[in-house]
Protein backbone atom coordinates (compact mmCIF):
# COMPACT_ATOMS: atom_id res chain seq x y z
CA UNK A 1 0.00 0.00 0.00
CA UNK A 2 2.77 2.45 0.92
CA UNK A 3 4.76 1.70 -2.24
CA UNK A 4 1.65 2.23 -4.43
CA UNK A 5 0.86 5.46 -2.59
CA UNK A 6 4.41 6.66 -3.22
CA UNK A 7 4.04 5.85 -6.94
CA UNK A 8 0.76 7.77 -7.19
CA UNK A 9 2.18 10.78 -5.37
CA UNK A 10 5.39 10.77 -7.40
CA UNK A 11 3.49 10.59 -10.69
CA UNK A 12 1.22 13.45 -9.59
CA UNK A 13 4.09 15.63 -8.37
CA UNK A 14 5.92 15.01 -11.65
CA UNK A 15 3.14 15.35 -14.24
CA UNK A 16 0.65 17.85 -12.79
CA UNK A 17 3.05 20.82 -12.35
CA UNK A 18 4.45 20.18 -15.84
CA UNK A 19 0.95 20.11 -17.33
CA UNK A 20 -0.08 23.29 -15.51
CA UNK A 21 3.16 25.01 -16.55
CA UNK A 22 2.40 24.16 -20.17
CA UNK A 23 -1.13 25.51 -19.73
CA UNK A 24 -2.72 22.07 -20.13
CA UNK A 25 -4.54 22.05 -16.77
CA UNK A 26 -4.22 19.71 -13.80
CA UNK A 27 -6.84 17.22 -15.08
CA UNK A 28 -4.75 16.31 -18.12
CA UNK A 29 -1.70 16.09 -15.87
CA UNK A 30 -3.41 13.45 -13.71
CA UNK A 31 -4.65 11.56 -16.78
CA UNK A 32 -1.13 11.48 -18.28
CA UNK A 33 0.26 10.36 -14.93
CA UNK A 34 -2.17 7.43 -15.01
CA UNK A 35 -1.13 6.48 -18.53
CA UNK A 36 2.52 6.66 -17.48
CA UNK A 37 2.31 4.31 -14.49
CA UNK A 38 -0.55 2.09 -15.74
CA UNK A 39 -0.60 -1.36 -17.37
CA UNK A 40 -0.02 0.16 -20.81
CA UNK A 41 2.77 2.48 -19.65
CA UNK A 42 5.54 1.59 -17.20
CA UNK A 43 3.31 -1.11 -15.59
CA UNK A 44 4.11 0.05 -12.07
CA UNK A 45 0.50 -0.72 -10.97
CA UNK A 46 -1.79 -3.36 -12.48
CA UNK A 47 -4.96 -3.51 -10.34
CA UNK A 48 -6.75 -0.65 -12.11
CA UNK A 49 -10.28 -1.78 -11.22
CA UNK A 50 -9.63 -1.62 -7.47
CA UNK A 51 -7.99 1.80 -7.73
CA UNK A 52 -10.83 3.14 -9.88
CA UNK A 53 -13.44 1.79 -7.46
CA UNK A 54 -11.73 3.37 -4.44
CA UNK A 55 -10.92 6.67 -6.14
CA UNK A 56 -14.57 7.25 -7.11
CA UNK A 57 -14.97 8.47 -3.54
CA UNK A 58 -13.14 11.59 -4.75
CA UNK A 59 -16.04 12.25 -7.14
CA UNK A 60 -18.42 11.77 -4.21
CA UNK A 61 -16.55 14.36 -2.13
CA UNK A 62 -16.45 16.70 -5.12
CA UNK A 63 -20.23 16.54 -5.50
CA UNK A 64 -20.61 17.15 -1.76
CA UNK A 65 -18.54 20.36 -2.10
CA UNK A 66 -20.61 21.42 -5.13
CA UNK A 67 -23.76 20.83 -3.08
CA UNK A 68 -22.40 22.99 -0.24
CA UNK A 69 -22.11 25.90 -2.67
CA UNK A 70 -25.66 25.50 -3.97
CA UNK A 71 -28.45 26.63 -1.65
CA UNK A 72 -31.80 24.77 -1.87
CA UNK A 73 -33.56 27.91 -3.08
CA UNK A 74 -31.09 28.22 -5.95
CA UNK A 75 -31.46 24.53 -6.78
CA UNK A 76 -35.23 25.01 -7.01
CA UNK A 77 -34.69 27.86 -9.46
CA UNK A 78 -32.56 25.52 -11.60
CA UNK A 79 -35.26 22.82 -11.85
CA UNK A 80 -36.39 23.95 -15.32
CA UNK A 81 -32.82 23.91 -16.63
CA UNK A 82 -32.08 20.53 -15.01
CA UNK A 83 -35.09 18.70 -16.45
CA UNK A 84 -35.49 20.79 -19.60
CA UNK A 85 -31.92 21.04 -20.83
CA UNK A 86 -30.84 17.73 -19.31
CA UNK A 87 -33.62 15.61 -20.80
CA UNK A 88 -33.26 17.31 -24.19
CA UNK A 89 -29.52 16.63 -24.31
CA UNK A 90 -29.77 13.00 -23.24
CA UNK A 91 -32.66 12.13 -25.57
CA UNK A 92 -31.32 13.94 -28.66
CA UNK A 93 -27.80 12.55 -28.24
CA UNK A 94 -29.06 9.03 -27.56
CA UNK A 95 -31.34 9.11 -30.61
CA UNK A 96 -28.59 10.42 -32.88
CA UNK A 97 -25.98 7.89 -31.71
CA UNK A 98 -28.46 5.00 -31.76
CA UNK A 99 -29.58 5.94 -35.26
CA UNK A 100 -26.02 5.85 -36.58
CA UNK A 101 -25.35 2.57 -34.75
CA UNK A 102 -28.42 0.96 -36.34
CA UNK A 103 -27.35 2.29 -39.75
CA UNK A 104 -24.00 0.47 -39.51
CA UNK A 105 -25.65 -2.83 -38.61
CA UNK A 106 -25.94 -2.92 -34.80
CA UNK A 107 -29.28 -4.24 -33.52
CA UNK A 108 -31.64 -1.68 -32.04
CA UNK A 109 -31.35 -2.95 -28.45
CA UNK A 110 -27.57 -2.63 -28.34
CA UNK A 111 -27.77 0.65 -30.28
CA UNK A 112 -30.15 2.10 -27.68
CA UNK A 113 -27.78 1.14 -24.87
CA UNK A 114 -24.79 2.63 -26.72
CA UNK A 115 -26.70 5.86 -27.44
CA UNK A 116 -27.77 6.33 -23.80
CA UNK A 117 -24.30 5.50 -22.47
CA UNK A 118 -22.48 7.87 -24.83
CA UNK A 119 -24.99 10.64 -24.03
CA UNK A 120 -23.47 10.75 -20.53
CA UNK A 121 -20.58 13.10 -19.74
CA UNK A 122 -17.94 13.07 -17.01
CA UNK A 123 -19.25 15.05 -14.04
CA UNK A 124 -15.88 15.17 -12.28
CA UNK A 125 -13.88 16.12 -15.36
CA UNK A 126 -16.29 18.81 -16.58
CA UNK A 127 -16.88 20.51 -13.24
CA UNK A 128 -13.18 20.41 -12.31
CA UNK A 129 -12.16 21.86 -15.70
CA UNK A 130 -14.78 24.61 -15.50
CA UNK A 131 -13.77 25.40 -11.91
CA UNK A 132 -10.11 25.75 -12.94
CA UNK A 133 -11.18 28.28 -15.57
CA UNK A 134 -13.57 30.12 -13.19
CA UNK A 135 -16.44 29.36 -15.59
CA UNK A 136 -18.87 27.53 -13.29
CA UNK A 137 -20.84 30.72 -12.69
CA UNK A 138 -20.87 31.63 -16.40
CA UNK A 139 -23.99 30.84 -18.41
CA UNK A 140 -22.46 27.81 -20.12
CA UNK A 141 -21.14 26.67 -16.74
CA UNK A 142 -24.64 26.78 -15.21
CA UNK A 143 -26.10 24.96 -18.21
CA UNK A 144 -23.38 22.30 -18.01
CA UNK A 145 -24.03 21.78 -14.29
CA UNK A 146 -27.79 21.43 -14.88
CA UNK A 147 -27.29 18.84 -17.62
CA UNK A 148 -24.80 16.86 -15.51
CA UNK A 149 -27.22 16.87 -12.58
CA UNK A 150 -29.97 15.47 -14.80
CA UNK A 151 -27.60 12.77 -16.03
CA UNK A 152 -27.00 11.71 -12.41
CA UNK A 153 -30.74 11.64 -11.81
CA UNK A 154 -31.23 9.53 -14.96
CA UNK A 155 -29.03 6.71 -13.63
CA UNK A 156 -31.85 4.76 -11.98
CA UNK A 157 -34.23 4.79 -14.98
CA UNK A 158 -31.35 3.69 -17.22
CA UNK A 159 -30.46 0.78 -14.93
CA UNK A 160 -34.12 -0.22 -14.84
CA UNK A 161 -34.23 -0.11 -18.64
CA UNK A 162 -31.41 -2.64 -19.10
CA UNK A 163 -33.45 -5.81 -18.40
CA UNK A 164 -36.11 -4.59 -20.85
CA UNK A 165 -33.49 -4.04 -23.55
CA UNK A 166 -32.12 -7.50 -22.78
CA UNK A 167 -35.41 -9.03 -23.90
CA UNK A 168 -37.66 -9.19 -20.85
CA UNK A 169 -41.20 -8.31 -21.79
CA UNK A 170 -43.28 -5.98 -19.68
CA UNK A 171 -42.22 -3.60 -17.00
CA UNK A 172 -41.66 -5.35 -13.71
CA UNK A 173 -41.97 -2.56 -11.15
CA UNK A 174 -40.52 -3.46 -7.76
CA UNK A 175 -42.74 -1.36 -5.52
CA UNK A 176 -40.98 -2.32 -2.24
CA UNK A 177 -37.63 -1.12 -3.62
CA UNK A 178 -39.20 2.13 -4.84
CA UNK A 179 -40.82 2.67 -1.44
CA UNK A 180 -37.48 1.99 0.27
CA UNK A 181 -35.68 4.50 -1.98
CA UNK A 182 -38.30 7.19 -1.34
CA UNK A 183 -38.15 6.55 2.42
CA UNK A 184 -34.35 6.79 2.48
CA UNK A 185 -34.35 10.03 0.48
CA UNK A 186 -36.99 11.50 2.83
CA UNK A 187 -34.89 10.39 5.81
CA UNK A 188 -31.76 12.05 4.41
CA UNK A 189 -33.66 15.29 3.79
CA UNK A 190 -35.19 15.26 7.27
CA UNK A 191 -31.88 14.39 8.94
CA UNK A 192 -29.97 17.01 7.02
CA UNK A 193 -32.52 19.67 7.86
CA UNK A 194 -33.19 18.95 11.53
CA UNK A 195 -30.44 16.70 12.93
CA UNK A 196 -27.13 17.54 11.27
CA UNK A 197 -26.99 21.21 12.24
CA UNK A 198 -27.51 20.60 16.00
CA UNK A 199 -24.97 17.77 15.78
CA UNK A 200 -22.35 19.97 14.13
CA UNK A 201 -23.08 22.75 16.62
CA UNK A 202 -22.42 20.35 19.52
CA UNK A 203 -19.21 19.05 17.90
CA UNK A 204 -18.00 22.61 17.24
CA UNK A 205 -18.51 23.46 20.92
CA UNK A 206 -16.06 20.68 21.83
CA UNK A 207 -13.31 22.62 20.07
CA UNK A 208 -11.80 19.51 18.47
CA UNK A 209 -10.90 20.20 14.84
CA UNK A 210 -10.13 16.56 14.03
CA UNK A 211 -13.51 15.46 15.43
CA UNK A 212 -15.26 18.01 13.23
CA UNK A 213 -13.37 16.72 10.18
CA UNK A 214 -14.25 13.13 11.09
CA UNK A 215 -17.91 14.11 11.45
CA UNK A 216 -17.88 15.78 8.04
CA UNK A 217 -16.43 12.66 6.41
CA UNK A 218 -18.95 10.51 8.30
CA UNK A 219 -21.83 12.57 6.87
CA UNK A 220 -20.57 12.05 3.33
CA UNK A 221 -19.82 8.34 3.75
CA UNK A 222 -23.04 7.67 5.67
CA UNK A 223 -25.17 9.43 3.04
CA UNK A 224 -23.34 7.55 0.31
CA UNK A 225 -24.04 4.19 1.95
CA UNK A 226 -27.70 5.06 2.43
CA UNK A 227 -28.04 6.03 -1.23
CA UNK A 228 -26.43 2.77 -2.33
CA UNK A 229 -28.96 0.90 -0.21
CA UNK A 230 -31.68 2.89 -1.99
CA UNK A 231 -30.18 1.95 -5.34
CA UNK A 232 -29.15 5.52 -6.13
CA UNK A 233 -25.71 6.81 -7.14
CA UNK A 234 -23.28 7.69 -4.39
CA UNK A 235 -22.44 11.04 -6.00
CA UNK A 236 -26.11 12.05 -6.06
CA UNK A 237 -26.43 11.24 -2.36
CA UNK A 238 -23.35 13.29 -1.49
CA UNK A 239 -24.64 16.18 -3.57
CA UNK A 240 -27.97 16.06 -1.74
CA UNK A 241 -26.19 16.08 1.64
CA UNK A 242 -24.17 19.11 0.57
CA UNK A 243 -27.27 20.99 -0.57
CA UNK A 244 -28.97 20.34 2.77
CA UNK A 245 -25.98 21.87 4.58
CA UNK A 246 -25.55 24.78 2.15
CA UNK A 247 -27.48 27.15 4.45
CA UNK A 248 -25.56 25.99 7.52
CA UNK A 249 -23.27 28.36 9.38
CA UNK A 250 -20.63 25.61 9.20
CA UNK A 251 -20.63 25.48 5.41
CA UNK A 252 -17.23 27.14 4.94
CA UNK A 253 -15.61 25.06 7.68
CA UNK A 254 -16.98 21.87 6.16
CA UNK A 255 -15.65 22.90 2.76
CA UNK A 256 -12.22 23.65 4.21
CA UNK A 257 -12.06 20.29 6.03
CA UNK A 258 -13.27 18.16 3.12
CA UNK A 259 -11.30 20.08 0.48
CA UNK A 260 -7.89 18.36 0.90
CA UNK A 261 -9.43 14.86 0.82
CA UNK A 262 -11.48 15.81 -2.24
CA UNK A 263 -8.47 17.15 -4.13
CA UNK A 264 -6.30 14.10 -3.46
CA UNK A 265 -8.97 11.50 -4.22
CA UNK A 266 -10.25 13.34 -7.28
CA UNK A 267 -6.70 13.41 -8.60
CA UNK A 268 -6.46 9.68 -7.90
CA UNK A 269 -9.68 9.15 -9.86
CA UNK A 270 -8.27 10.88 -12.93
CA UNK A 271 -5.06 8.85 -12.57
CA UNK A 272 -7.16 5.66 -12.48
CA UNK A 273 -9.01 6.75 -15.62
CA UNK A 274 -5.68 7.26 -17.36
CA UNK A 275 -4.49 3.84 -16.18
CA UNK A 276 -7.61 2.16 -17.55
CA UNK A 277 -6.95 3.29 -21.15
CA UNK A 278 -6.40 0.05 -23.12
CA UNK A 279 -3.77 1.50 -25.43
CA UNK A 280 -3.03 -1.90 -26.97
CA UNK A 281 -6.20 -1.50 -29.05
CA UNK A 282 -4.72 1.66 -30.53
CA UNK A 283 -1.83 -0.37 -31.85
CA UNK A 284 -4.12 -2.72 -33.81
CA UNK A 285 -7.22 -0.62 -34.58
CA UNK A 286 -6.04 2.98 -34.30
CA UNK A 287 -7.97 4.57 -37.17
CA UNK A 288 -11.39 3.00 -36.43
CA UNK A 289 -11.03 3.86 -32.73
CA UNK A 290 -10.02 7.44 -33.40
CA UNK A 291 -12.91 7.73 -35.86
CA UNK A 292 -15.33 6.41 -33.22
CA UNK A 293 -14.06 8.84 -30.58
CA UNK A 294 -14.08 11.90 -32.83
CA UNK A 295 -17.42 10.88 -34.33
CA UNK A 296 -19.42 10.68 -31.11
CA UNK A 297 -17.68 13.75 -29.66
CA UNK A 298 -18.58 15.75 -32.78
CA UNK A 299 -22.16 14.47 -32.62
CA UNK A 300 -22.48 15.54 -28.98
CA UNK A 301 -20.93 18.89 -29.83
CA UNK A 302 -23.56 19.51 -32.54
CA UNK A 303 -26.46 18.58 -30.22
CA UNK A 304 -25.16 20.69 -27.33
CA UNK A 305 -24.35 23.68 -29.53
CA UNK A 306 -27.91 23.51 -30.84
CA UNK A 307 -29.28 23.43 -27.28
CA UNK A 308 -27.17 26.48 -26.40
CA UNK A 309 -28.38 28.35 -29.47
CA UNK A 310 -32.01 27.38 -28.77
CA UNK A 311 -31.73 28.84 -25.25
CA UNK A 312 -30.39 32.11 -26.73
CA UNK A 313 -26.85 31.68 -25.47
CA UNK A 314 -24.18 33.73 -27.21
CA UNK A 315 -22.27 31.71 -29.85
CA UNK A 316 -19.16 31.65 -27.65
CA UNK A 317 -21.20 30.37 -24.68
CA UNK A 318 -22.89 27.69 -26.82
CA UNK A 319 -19.49 26.62 -28.12
CA UNK A 320 -18.02 26.32 -24.63
CA UNK A 321 -21.04 24.34 -23.41
CA UNK A 322 -20.69 21.92 -26.34
CA UNK A 323 -16.97 21.48 -25.78
CA UNK A 324 -17.36 20.99 -22.03
CA UNK A 325 -19.81 18.08 -22.36
CA UNK A 326 -18.62 16.46 -25.59
CA UNK A 327 -16.65 13.65 -23.91
CA UNK A 328 -17.98 10.39 -22.47
CA UNK A 329 -18.54 9.79 -18.77
CA UNK A 330 -17.73 7.34 -16.00
CA UNK A 331 -21.25 5.92 -15.92
CA UNK A 332 -20.76 4.64 -19.48
CA UNK A 333 -18.26 2.12 -18.06
CA UNK A 334 -20.99 0.73 -15.80
CA UNK A 335 -23.58 0.58 -18.60
CA UNK A 336 -21.18 -1.17 -21.00
CA UNK A 337 -20.21 -3.72 -18.35
CA UNK A 338 -23.87 -4.45 -17.56
CA UNK A 339 -24.68 -4.55 -21.26
CA UNK A 340 -22.06 -7.24 -21.67
CA UNK A 341 -23.50 -9.22 -18.75
CA UNK A 342 -27.00 -9.01 -20.28
CA UNK A 343 -25.61 -10.14 -23.68
CA UNK A 344 -26.53 -6.83 -25.29
CA UNK A 345 -22.90 -6.22 -26.27
CA UNK A 346 -20.15 -8.58 -27.32
CA UNK A 347 -16.85 -8.57 -25.46
CA UNK A 348 -15.15 -6.83 -28.38
CA UNK A 349 -17.85 -4.16 -28.63
CA UNK A 350 -17.67 -3.47 -24.89
CA UNK A 351 -13.86 -3.19 -24.98
CA UNK A 352 -13.97 -0.81 -27.93
CA UNK A 353 -16.59 1.40 -26.33
CA UNK A 354 -14.79 1.54 -22.97
CA UNK A 355 -11.55 2.55 -24.68
CA UNK A 356 -13.41 5.14 -26.80
CA UNK A 357 -14.93 6.75 -23.71
CA UNK A 358 -11.57 6.72 -21.91
CA UNK A 359 -9.84 8.31 -24.89
CA UNK A 360 -12.54 10.98 -25.06
CA UNK A 361 -11.87 11.81 -21.42
CA UNK A 362 -8.16 12.02 -22.18
CA UNK A 363 -8.89 14.31 -25.14
CA UNK A 364 -11.31 16.57 -23.25
CA UNK A 365 -8.68 18.80 -21.56
CA UNK A 366 -6.91 19.16 -24.90
CA UNK A 367 -10.17 20.23 -26.54
CA UNK A 368 -10.66 22.81 -23.76
CA UNK A 369 -7.14 24.07 -24.45
CA UNK A 370 -7.69 24.11 -28.23
CA UNK A 371 -10.82 26.23 -27.78
CA UNK A 372 -9.06 28.75 -25.51
CA UNK A 373 -5.74 28.98 -27.39
CA UNK A 374 -6.72 28.49 -31.05
CA UNK A 375 -10.44 28.46 -31.79
CA UNK A 376 -11.58 31.47 -29.73
CA UNK A 377 -8.76 33.81 -30.93
CA UNK A 378 -9.35 32.70 -34.54
CA UNK A 379 -13.09 33.38 -34.31
CA UNK A 380 -12.44 36.74 -32.64
CA UNK A 381 -10.04 37.67 -35.45
CA UNK A 382 -12.61 36.52 -38.00
CA UNK A 383 -15.29 38.67 -36.39
CA UNK A 384 -12.93 41.65 -36.30
CA UNK A 385 -13.02 41.72 -40.11
CA UNK A 386 -16.74 42.44 -39.95
CA UNK A 387 -17.62 45.92 -41.12
CA UNK A 388 -18.63 48.43 -38.47
CA UNK A 389 -22.34 49.06 -38.05
CA UNK A 390 -24.01 52.10 -39.58
CA UNK A 391 -25.51 54.37 -36.93
CA UNK A 392 -29.16 55.04 -37.80
CA UNK A 393 -29.50 58.45 -36.15
CA UNK A 394 -26.13 60.20 -35.63
CA UNK A 395 -27.69 63.42 -34.29
CA UNK A 396 -28.15 62.45 -30.66
CA UNK A 397 -27.33 64.22 -27.44
CA UNK A 398 -24.95 61.73 -25.81
CA UNK A 399 -22.37 59.35 -27.30
CA UNK A 400 -21.31 56.42 -25.10
CA UNK A 401 -18.15 54.45 -25.87
CA UNK A 402 -18.16 51.03 -24.21
CA UNK A 403 -21.26 49.00 -23.35
CA UNK A 404 -20.10 46.81 -20.50
CA UNK A 405 -21.56 46.76 -16.99
CA UNK A 406 -20.66 50.45 -16.50
CA UNK A 407 -21.96 51.84 -19.79
CA UNK A 408 -25.17 49.80 -19.62
CA UNK A 409 -26.31 51.42 -16.36
CA UNK A 410 -25.76 54.91 -17.79
CA UNK A 411 -27.65 53.95 -20.96
CA UNK A 412 -30.57 52.51 -18.99
CA UNK A 413 -31.01 55.73 -17.00
CA UNK A 414 -30.77 57.90 -20.11
CA UNK A 415 -33.39 55.71 -21.81
CA UNK A 416 -35.73 56.04 -18.83
CA UNK A 417 -35.37 59.85 -19.02
CA UNK A 418 -35.95 59.73 -22.81
CA UNK A 419 -32.58 61.36 -23.50
CA UNK A 420 -31.35 60.31 -26.99
CA UNK A 421 -27.95 58.60 -27.11
CA UNK A 422 -25.82 56.31 -29.25
CA UNK A 423 -23.59 53.50 -28.01
CA UNK A 424 -20.40 52.15 -29.61
CA UNK A 425 -18.70 48.91 -28.53
CA UNK A 426 -15.63 47.31 -30.10
CA UNK A 427 -16.78 43.72 -29.50
CA UNK A 428 -19.05 42.40 -32.25
CA UNK A 429 -20.06 39.35 -30.20
CA UNK A 430 -20.98 41.54 -27.21
CA UNK A 431 -23.08 43.84 -29.40
CA UNK A 432 -24.89 40.83 -30.85
CA UNK A 433 -25.45 39.49 -27.33
CA UNK A 434 -26.94 42.68 -25.80
CA UNK A 435 -29.20 43.14 -28.82
CA UNK A 436 -30.92 39.88 -27.86
CA UNK A 437 -32.24 41.70 -24.78
CA UNK A 438 -33.50 44.74 -26.68
CA UNK A 439 -30.50 47.03 -26.10
CA UNK A 440 -29.50 49.29 -28.99
CA UNK A 441 -25.75 49.31 -29.52
CA UNK A 442 -23.49 49.56 -32.57
CA UNK A 443 -20.34 47.63 -33.39
CA UNK A 444 -17.57 50.20 -33.81
CA UNK A 445 -14.11 51.14 -32.56
CA UNK A 446 -14.39 54.45 -30.72
CA UNK A 447 -10.62 55.00 -30.97
CA UNK A 448 -11.03 55.64 -34.74
CA UNK A 449 -12.00 59.12 -35.87
CA UNK A 450 -14.14 58.05 -38.83
CA UNK A 451 -16.21 55.79 -36.54
CA UNK A 452 -16.79 58.60 -34.04
CA UNK A 453 -17.81 60.95 -36.83
CA UNK A 454 -20.21 58.37 -38.28
CA UNK A 455 -21.73 57.97 -34.80
CA UNK A 456 -22.42 61.70 -34.60
CA UNK A 457 -19.78 62.99 -32.20
CA UNK A 458 -19.98 66.41 -33.85
CA UNK A 459 -23.61 66.67 -32.76
CA UNK A 460 -23.11 65.27 -29.24
CA UNK A 461 -23.25 67.53 -26.23
CA UNK A 462 -21.43 65.04 -24.05
CA UNK A 463 -19.09 62.05 -24.54
CA UNK A 464 -19.19 59.18 -22.00
CA UNK A 465 -16.00 57.09 -21.97
CA UNK A 466 -16.95 53.73 -20.40
CA UNK A 467 -14.45 51.45 -22.19
CA UNK A 468 -13.18 48.63 -19.98
CA UNK A 469 -9.75 48.18 -21.58
CA UNK A 470 -7.32 50.76 -20.14
CA UNK A 471 -5.19 51.21 -23.28
CA UNK A 472 -8.23 51.54 -25.55
CA UNK A 473 -9.78 54.01 -23.10
CA UNK A 474 -6.71 56.24 -23.04
CA UNK A 475 -6.33 56.06 -26.84
CA UNK A 476 -9.97 57.11 -27.29
CA UNK A 477 -9.67 59.93 -24.75
CA UNK A 478 -6.55 61.26 -26.52
CA UNK A 479 -8.36 61.24 -29.87
CA UNK A 480 -11.51 62.98 -28.59
CA UNK A 481 -9.56 65.58 -26.63
CA UNK A 482 -7.35 66.33 -29.65
CA UNK A 483 -10.14 66.50 -32.26
CA UNK A 484 -12.93 67.96 -30.08
CA UNK A 485 -11.24 69.91 -27.28
CA UNK A 486 -14.46 71.60 -26.15
CA UNK A 487 -16.54 68.40 -25.89
CA UNK A 488 -17.05 67.35 -22.23
CA UNK A 489 -15.63 63.89 -21.50
CA UNK A 490 -17.13 61.94 -18.61
CA UNK A 491 -14.71 59.05 -18.11
CA UNK A 492 -14.66 55.81 -16.16
CA UNK A 493 -11.31 54.81 -14.60
CA UNK A 494 -10.57 51.18 -13.77
CA UNK A 495 -7.91 52.02 -11.20
CA UNK A 496 -5.83 54.86 -9.83
CA UNK A 497 -3.17 54.80 -12.54
CA UNK A 498 -5.84 54.80 -15.23
CA UNK A 499 -7.29 57.82 -13.48
CA UNK A 500 -3.91 59.61 -13.57
CA UNK A 501 -3.61 59.03 -17.34
CA UNK A 502 -7.11 60.41 -17.91
CA UNK A 503 -6.36 63.37 -15.67
CA UNK A 504 -3.33 64.08 -17.87
CA UNK A 505 -5.76 64.48 -20.76
CA UNK A 506 -7.97 66.87 -18.81
CA UNK A 507 -11.23 64.89 -18.83
CA UNK A 508 -14.22 66.83 -17.53
CA UNK A 509 -15.38 64.30 -14.93
CA UNK A 510 -13.60 61.22 -13.64
CA UNK A 511 -15.34 58.32 -11.87
CA UNK A 512 -13.38 55.41 -10.43
CA UNK A 513 -15.55 52.37 -11.08
CA UNK A 514 -15.31 50.68 -7.67
CA UNK A 515 -14.80 53.76 -5.49
CA UNK A 516 -18.40 54.71 -4.74
CA UNK A 517 -19.66 51.14 -4.56
CA UNK A 518 -16.93 50.45 -1.99
CA UNK A 519 -18.00 53.51 -0.01
CA UNK A 520 -21.59 52.28 -0.10
CA UNK A 521 -20.47 48.91 1.27
CA UNK A 522 -18.33 50.57 3.96
CA UNK A 523 -21.36 52.58 5.08
CA UNK A 524 -23.45 49.41 5.27
CA UNK A 525 -20.75 47.71 7.37
CA UNK A 526 -20.64 50.65 9.80
CA UNK A 527 -24.44 50.61 10.10
CA UNK A 528 -24.35 46.89 10.84
CA UNK A 529 -21.91 47.71 13.66
CA UNK A 530 -24.53 50.17 15.01
CA UNK A 531 -22.56 53.37 14.46
CA UNK A 532 -24.68 56.57 14.48
CA UNK A 533 -25.96 57.62 11.06
CA UNK A 534 -24.68 61.20 11.32
CA UNK A 535 -21.23 59.88 12.26
CA UNK A 536 -21.24 57.50 9.24
CA UNK A 537 -22.24 60.32 6.87
CA UNK A 538 -19.53 62.60 8.23
CA UNK A 539 -16.86 59.87 8.11
CA UNK A 540 -17.65 58.94 4.51
CA UNK A 541 -17.68 62.59 3.40
CA UNK A 542 -14.37 63.17 5.16
CA UNK A 543 -12.83 60.11 3.54
CA UNK A 544 -14.05 61.13 0.05
CA UNK A 545 -12.73 64.68 0.41
CA UNK A 546 -9.34 63.47 1.64
CA UNK A 547 -9.03 60.80 -1.04
CA UNK A 548 -9.95 63.15 -3.88
CA UNK A 549 -7.44 65.70 -2.60
CA UNK A 550 -4.80 62.97 -2.44
CA UNK A 551 -5.66 61.87 -5.96
CA UNK A 552 -4.91 65.37 -7.26
CA UNK A 553 -1.73 65.62 -5.19
CA UNK A 554 -0.46 62.18 -6.22
CA UNK A 555 -1.28 62.85 -9.87
CA UNK A 556 1.35 65.57 -9.86
CA UNK A 557 4.12 63.11 -8.88
CA UNK A 558 2.86 59.68 -10.01
CA UNK A 559 5.66 59.33 -12.57
CA UNK A 560 8.28 59.85 -9.85
CA UNK A 561 8.23 56.56 -7.93
CA UNK A 562 10.06 57.80 -4.82
CA UNK A 563 7.94 60.93 -4.50
CA UNK A 564 4.79 58.94 -5.24
CA UNK A 565 5.52 56.41 -2.47
CA UNK A 566 6.20 59.27 -0.07
CA UNK A 567 2.84 60.88 -0.83
CA UNK A 568 1.05 57.57 -0.22
CA UNK A 569 2.63 57.20 3.23
CA UNK A 570 2.03 60.86 4.05
CA UNK A 571 -1.61 60.69 2.95
CA UNK A 572 -2.25 57.61 5.12
CA UNK A 573 -0.79 59.32 8.17
CA UNK A 574 -2.76 62.52 7.55
CA UNK A 575 -6.02 60.59 7.14
CA UNK A 576 -5.40 58.60 10.32
CA UNK A 577 -4.65 61.79 12.26
CA UNK A 578 -7.77 63.45 10.85
CA UNK A 579 -10.00 60.59 12.03
CA UNK A 580 -8.31 60.48 15.45
CA UNK A 581 -8.89 64.21 15.92
CA UNK A 582 -12.53 63.79 14.98
CA UNK A 583 -12.91 60.89 17.41
CA UNK A 584 -11.43 62.97 20.21
CA UNK A 585 -13.74 65.86 19.36
CA UNK A 586 -16.78 63.53 19.41
CA UNK A 587 -15.68 62.11 22.76
CA UNK A 588 -15.28 65.62 24.20
CA UNK A 589 -18.73 66.66 22.97
CA UNK A 590 -20.26 63.50 24.45
CA UNK A 591 -18.56 64.13 27.83
CA UNK A 592 -19.75 67.72 27.83
CA UNK A 593 -23.30 66.60 27.08
CA UNK A 594 -23.22 64.11 29.94
CA UNK A 595 -21.90 66.81 32.28
CA UNK A 596 -24.80 69.12 31.48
Amino acid sequence: MLSQTAIFLAASVLMVPVARKLGLGSVLGYLLAGVLIGPFGLRLIDDVAAILNFSEFGVVLFLFIIGLELQPSRLWVLRHQVFGLGSTQVLLTALAVAGIAIAIGINWRAATLIGLALAMSSTALVLQSLAERNELSARHGRHAFSILLFQDLAVIPLLALLPILAGRHGLDINWPDIAKAVAIIAGVIFGGRYLLRPAFKWIAMLGSRETFTAAALLVVIGTTLLMEVAGLTASLGAFLAGVLLADSEYRHELEADIGPFKDLLLGLFFIAVGMSANLSLLATDALPLIGLVLGFMLLKFIVLFGIGAATQCAPSSSRKLAIALSQGGEFAFVLFQLGRQHNLLSAQQADWLVVAVTLSMLLAPLVFLFEARVLAPWLDALRSTREFDTVEDPQRTVLIAGFGRFGQIIARLLALKKIPFNVLDASASHVDYVRQFGSQAYFGDASRLNVLQAAGIEHARLFVLAIDDVEASIKTAELVRRQYPKLPIYARARNRFHAYKLMDLGVTLLVRETFYSSLHMAGAVLRALQRPEDEITADLARFVAADEANLVRQHAVYQDEAAFMQTITQASEELRALFEQDAQANHARASSARGK
